[in-house]
């Protein structure tokens, strides 16, 4: 089958009630299954119908986020998020007739056994008696998402979203970037009422779920729902101390080197984005030009870069420019599309530096994806958990540092300095909000003034740096309802600091020995989701972040760099 443009590909609501059906009856199958080789056949005829009905879920998901206003596909993901709860009693006889297969072992001899370690979570997790919880917690994530997407201001004279006055909060003019800050908390503080009331409800929700499958709190329902198998909350917590610990001073350190080299009293937080005098390295083109420099520095990386990157463009897998109505923020998914797996970019550039950011992180997991589900038939093990996922997104974002002249010509190597400060200063943020959920969910009632109490100590815990120049809305916490990840992904952030810890590792290795480096990332990428968080951490060369000393161990090479860096 020819692959066709994205833009391209038909859509067509699925037949849900024919899906519940014919999973009912491969479950059925599956249990009167006569020999290995009859029991394999009817998990594949699964993969296949879960395979349909995901194509057109993604194709959905991702055209409604292109245009949140678009009418067409917010009802038809409406219809998804009503609908596919009602397929948990088909998923969960599915479940209970795999896992009780004669033939385990011989598939996991084939295959590996990690697909049943994951059906036996999923099982903790999932279940129809929760089915309209979570259609109304889809409805709240959709509820959320509205709201931010079409806040909007204008600046200057210029329409401009969040993303666009993060643009103009990197300018050299300190006043520009001050009156672009008081506009983005101004946003901020419009909604904040309904953004309150939103996660106030989603957490009563959340917590209604995890009650009426079992649990004490949120918090073990929750890291069931992200896979976390391996570890528990006093892990979590023991790695967040070692960020305080480690991460915190120094960034303290570099932030004051930052005010010094701008020539300002006290660092405000909208002088935290510009790092020189003169101003960021900026990419020197628009969103064509940025296509075409990561071709051709994904042409040259290696040959699988080169395959991957080719095809992403070829089939036109990107959506990348700020649009009105277009839901903020980056991600990639990927879907089956024929024969083969597609991998999809999705984005909000704004013509600074984070825009080679989110293309070099997205396209990471996009050719994690992509290498994977070549050599990895079972789709459940293509991806990873997400603390492994964004290794593969933050170890490319510095992979890909020899080529960084394509994108910034000679301001190159300021780039590589103010990312590398950037990675390393969102870790004590990244904690902050891991401990912000933790804390709500272990006091559910909160809400409102309460949230932003607790964010606002947690603020001076991890960022004492951080000064909101008298905005009173921010001062007193405020700040905590721009990431979205509270709302849509529960206790998904802390994977992003633990995932740092191991890109840092092989940045570190890939100055000493990059070919070395790079094998070990395409190893780790080809291995998918086909094993658990420390095992793969293991297979991959990497050191365990939650081992006491690794934190340390891990930024050390990266501070002596930026302690070394020439401009």
């Amino acid at each position: 089958m020819i692959m066709l443009t994205f833009a391209e590909i038909p859509y067509k609501r699925p037949d849900f009630e024919a899906v519940g059906k014919k999973i009912f009856a491969l479950a059925e199958q599956m249990k009167t299954a006569s020999c290995y080789e009859e029991m394999r056949s009817v998990y594949f005829q699964k993969q296949d119908v879960e395979r349909e009905l995901d194509e057109m879920h993604t194709v959905c998901s991702i055209r409604s986020d292109i245009n949140t206003e678009d009418p067409f596909y917010s009802e038809e993901r409406r219809v998804f998020n009503t609908e596919i709860p009602g397929l948990l009693p088909a998923e969960k006889a599915w479940n209970e007739a795999f896992l009780a297969s004669p033939y385990r072992e011989e598939f996991s001899r084939e295959f590996g056994d990690r697909l049943f370690v994951m059906t036996e979570n999923n099982e903790k997790v999932q279940s129809p008696v929760i089915a309209e919880e979570l259609i109304e917690e889809s409805q709240l994530v959709n509820e959320y998402s509205k709201i931010a997407a079409t806040c909007k201001v204008n600046f200057r004279g210029e329409e401009c979203n969040f993303y666009g006055l993060l643009r103009h909060m990197e300018s050299t003019d300190r006043e520009e970037r001050k009156e672009a800050f008081h506009e983005w908390a101004k946003l901020y503080e419009g909604v904040s009422d309904k953004l309150d009331d939103v996660y106030y409800r989603m957490v009563q929700l959340r917590v209604k779920m995890a009650k009426k499958m079992g649990y004490d709190s949120y918090i073990p329902f929750a890291y069931l729902k992200r896979g976390r198998t391996d570890y528990t909350p006093e892990e979590v917590d023991s790695f967040r101390k070692q960020i305080l610990e480690v991460v915190t001073p120094a960034v303290a350190k570099l932030r004051e080197e930052q005010a010094k080299r701008l020539g300002v009293e006290k660092l405000h937080y909208y002088d935290e984005m510009i790092y020189f005098p003169e101003g960021n390295a900026d990419p020197h083109g628009d969103r064509d030009f940025m296509v075409a420099a990561a071709q051709k520095m994904y042409g040259e990386l290696s040959p699988e870069t080169k395959e991957f990157f080719d095809f992403m463009v070829g089939h036109q897998l990107f959506d990348l420019e700020t649009k009105p109505g277009k839901r903020l923020g980056g991600y990639c998914t990927s879907f089956q599309f024929g024969d083969e797996k597609a991998p999809f970019i999705f984005s909000n550039f704004n013509g600074t530096a984070a825009d080679t950011d989110v293309l070099t992180h997205e396209a990471g997991h996009a050719f994690e994806a992509y290498v994977a589900s070549r050599s990895i038939p079972i789709d459940s093990c293509i991806w990873s958990t997400s603390e492994i996922n964004e290794i593969h997104s933050m170890s490319m974002e510095t992979f890909t540092f020899p080529w960084m002249n394509l994108f910034f010509g000679e301001e190159a190597e300021k780039y590589k300095y103010i990312h590398l400060i950037d990675s390393l200063a969102c870790m004590p943020y990244m904690c902050a909000v891991d401990e912000f959920q933790h804390k709500v969910f272990e006091n559910p009632e909160m809400s409102g003034k309460d949230y932003r109490k607790v964010w606002h100590e947690l603020e001076k815990k991890y960022m004492p740096w951080r000064d909101y120049d008298g905005v009173e809305f921010l001062e007193e916490g405020g700040f905590w309802m721009q990431k979205q990840h509270i709302f849509m992904y529960p206790f998904y952030y802390v994977d992003y600091a633990l995932a740092q810890t191991c890109a840092f590792q092989f940045f570190t290795w890939m100055l000493k020995d990059r070919e070395a480096a790079w094998n070990g990332y395409l190893k780790l990428c080809r291995s998918g989701g086909s094993r658990g968080y420390f095992e793969t951490l293991d297979y991959a060369g990497l050191r365990n972040p939650f081992v006491s000393g690794n934190v340390e161990a891990s930024v050390k090479g990266v501070l002596e760099y930026l302690e070394n860096a020439e401009f």
